[in-house]
């Protein structure tokens, strides 16, 4: 049976692959338009979600936990726009 891991862990995980998805290198070749390089950034943002999805509809989260999740959420979507659009 999997580990439970607490809601505090869970955001900070989600925020150190937000990081590692903007440090991740862009080729040098095709930037953005790079599949791999979108992938890689998708599936770490993907998974950060992940983490703290659910967060903000448990009840045993304090009102602390969901704003952060809720936060969290929203800082890949930000990430999302800067490291893939920009113009």
């Amino acid at each position: 049976m999997a580990r439970l891991i607490p809601a505090s862990e869970r955001i900070a995980r989600a925020r150190a692959l937000i990081q590692k998805a903007r440090l991740l290198p862009p080729p040098e070749d095709a930037g953005w338009q790079n599949f791999s390089y979108v992938a890689q950034v998708k599936d770490l943002l993907r998974q950060a979600r992940d983490l703290v999805k659910f967060i903000p509809d448990s009840a045993g989260a304090s009102a602390e936990l969901k704003a952060d999740a809720a936060k969290v959420i929203q800082e890949t979507v930000q990430a999302e726009k800067e490291i893939l659009h920009k113009s």
